[in-house]
């Protein structure tokens, strides 16, 4: 048991790793320039206030230059101290003012940057067909929609900002350092070059380190998310200290991962302080014959060092700019990775809307093969059928489900292959045929949520009693009832609550009340009893009379109630009669008849 989930850990591992080519940079840019371009007055506005900010304490130094002047040639008085200090205190009084808006306006567009892509996001997965879920881990996209675009956010606030705001700083405190002596100016700035060249070195490895970072994220995540929903067949399996081990080997290559980011970090943010301090030796070195020698006053020497000190932050800045657009790039590479990903299924130019007036469907020739498989799951399958109830029957792997999903377009068909009332299904949108369609799955899908609201999920629109009519006709009507909050029980995640037959008959009633022309169940009865299924299918048979549901079930009671079976073996289908036929001309049938009739007959005499 720990060899395979320590398979399963390896797979996603391997799923992981990237395998797209990387995008230019103009093409991760296209994915921010239309949320630039919406928000450029409040981006205007900010980097007008973030640069007003700088000039405002570039003019700082200045003052202090007059006033330690006057305190060198002896003439300063207090009313002229008074005024230079009342000057520094407006000036910190307009930065406050400025920096409040620049903050506002710059980080705000930030945060409406990193909702647009969320949206972008979400509404690009609710289009991805299942061979996209089938590549693609669930950890993985909810990486992307968390961690990834956390990182476009700090490149798009506080790296824009701290890039623009070390730009303009340096360059101004530069300029102010150049009119008080360029040669001073020339020497302090000498080892700035030194910073360049190793942030140039260290940003390649800095963006491999964080890539590694954020995939292994994406393998806790996914982890995580399959631990919780597992949790019942890890406690009954007593894995629980197994799952623990693996989840803190995923937390060590992460935490591992993110130390050797610091590492790089912890090169680059040092080197900017090194190189600032090696500036202030400088000045102090020969500045300091400067002031002696009287080329510079001591007002110019004091303004110059501050000066000086203005910069470390912008050289520091360079490294840990450096690392947020590494960050920033990396995590765009991999949100367009997913964006850019397009779904098999897609409407062809043009197709039709249209409502179906008869439910006739018609399968011909159809083959199929999964996109992860070399082997044909259905092959020359060919029926029509107009209404009915018909059942679906087969061993195990033979292509029941397959075929389920093919009827309500979860997978590409050939064109020619399957009819939707005469029309090819290709030749129709997407929408038009999903919306003639009930499905209910082999395994239901509850939200955590309220019994009417999971019921209702298919329409809005739907009132309490039509609810509790679905219900009642689904046969789950009673166990609502005995429940304390009746319809408004909150049924807990996938239904947790509930028994299987109870999630599967909620499944059901979530379908009827759409009430559309075809009713898919795809096993979607397994755990119910006998009896139960009996009811149900007499209602749905009075119900859905002249409609068309296919129902796929190896149970020969249920199978002796429908109007048609189509028997599939191996792909292909074997036989296509009602239940009497069956059980004349196919000895798969004769066979589950007889175990079946067995099975009763011992039950009643236990009974």
């Amino acid at each position: 048991m720990q060899e395979d989930h320590t398979h399963q850990s390896e797979g996603l591992e391997e799923e992981a790793k990237p395998t797209a080519s990387s995008p230019s940079l103009k093409v991760l840019l296209s994915l921010i320039t239309p949320q630039f371009k919406k928000h450029r007055l409040r981006l205007a506005i900010g980097f007008i206030a973030l640069v007003s900010v700088d000039f405002l304490q570039l003019m700082i130094p200045r003052i202090l230059k007059h006033g330690v002047d006057a305190l060198s040639v002896g003439n300063a008085t207090p009313e002229l101290l008074f005024k230079l200090g009342a000057g520094i205190v407006a000036i910190a009084i307009f930065v406050v003012g400025f920096r409040f808006v620049w903050r506002t306006l710059i980080i705000g567009f930030s945060r409406y940057l990193e909702r647009a892509l969320r949206n972008r996001i979400f509404n690009h997965i609710l289009v991805m067909d299942q061979p996209f879920f089938e590549k693609r881990s669930i950890g993985d996209i909810m990486a992307h929609a968390s961690n990834d675009l956390a990182a476009v956010q700090l490149a798009c606030g506080m790296g824009m900002v701290a890039a623009v705001d070390a730009l303009v700083l340096a360059i101004a405190a530069i300029g102010f350092m150049i009119h008080i002596h360029p040669m001073l100016t020339l020497m302090a700035l000498l080892p700035m070059p030194i910073l360049a060249i190793s942030t140039r070195l260290l940003s390649s490895k800095l963006h491999h380190r964080f890539n590694t970072v954020q995939e292994r994220f994406s393998l806790i995540m996914e982890f995580a998310r399959s631990a919780l929903v597992s949790i019942k067949l890890s406690k009954a399996y007593t894995l629980e200290a197994i799952q623990t081990r693996e989840f803190n080997r995923l937390g060590k290559n992460y935490a591992r991962a993110n130390i050797e980011v610091a590492m790089v970090q912890g090169v680059l943010f040092p080197a900017a302080t090194l190189i600032g301090n090696l500036g202030l030796l400088a000045i102090l070195l020969f500045g300091g014959k400067l002031v002696v020698n009287k080329i510079i006053t001591m007002g110019d020497f004091v303004a110059f060092i501050t000066y000086l000190q203005m910069l470390i932050w912008p050289m520091m800045a360079v490294g840990w700019v450096a690392n947020l657009l590494q960050r920033g790039l990396t995590a765009m590479r991999r949100v367009h990775s997913l964006i850019s990903s397009e779904p098999l299924l897609l409407d062809r130019p043009s197709s039709p809307h249209i409502a179906m007036l008869q439910p006739t469907i018609s399968v011909n020739q159809l083959s199929f093969t999964y996109p992860s498989s070399s082997q044909p799951d259905l092959e020359d399958i060919s029926f029509s059928v107009a209404s009915g109830i018909i059942g679906i029957a087969g061993r195990t792997g033979s292509g029941k489900s397959t075929l389920c999903k093919l009827l309500v377009r979860l997978y590409p068909v050939p064109d020619n292959t399957v009819f939707f009332g005469d029309r090819d299904v290709n030749h129709l949108s997407l929408v038009s045929v999903r919306s003639q369609i009930g499905y209910v799955s082999q395994e239901p899908v509850l939200f955590s949520d309220t019994m009417s609201a999971n019921i209702a999920f298919g329409r809005e629109d739907a009132s309490t009693e039509e609810i509790e009519q679905a219900a009642r006709d689904a046969d789950i009507h009673k166990d609502i009832s005995a429940f304390s909050s009746a319809y408004n029980t909150i049924i807990g995640e996938r239904g947790v609550t509930l028994s299987g037959g109870q999630r599967q008959r909620v499944a059901l009633a979530r379908a009827l009340i759409c009430n559309r022309p075809v009713l898919v169940i795809d096993d979607g009865l397994s755990a119910v009893d006998t009896e139960t299924e009996s009811k149900i299918l007499e209602v749905l048979r009075s119900r859905l009379k002249g409609r068309t549901v296919f129902i796929v079930s190896n149970r020969i009671k249920l199978l002796s109630m429908t109007d048609r079976i189509l028997l599939l073996d191996q792909g292909r289908l074997v036989n296509d009669g009602d239940h009497n036929t069956l059980l004349e001309e196919n000895e798969f049938y004769q066979t589950m008849y007889k175990k079946q009739m067995q099975n009763d007959k011992e039950a009643k005499q236990d009974a």
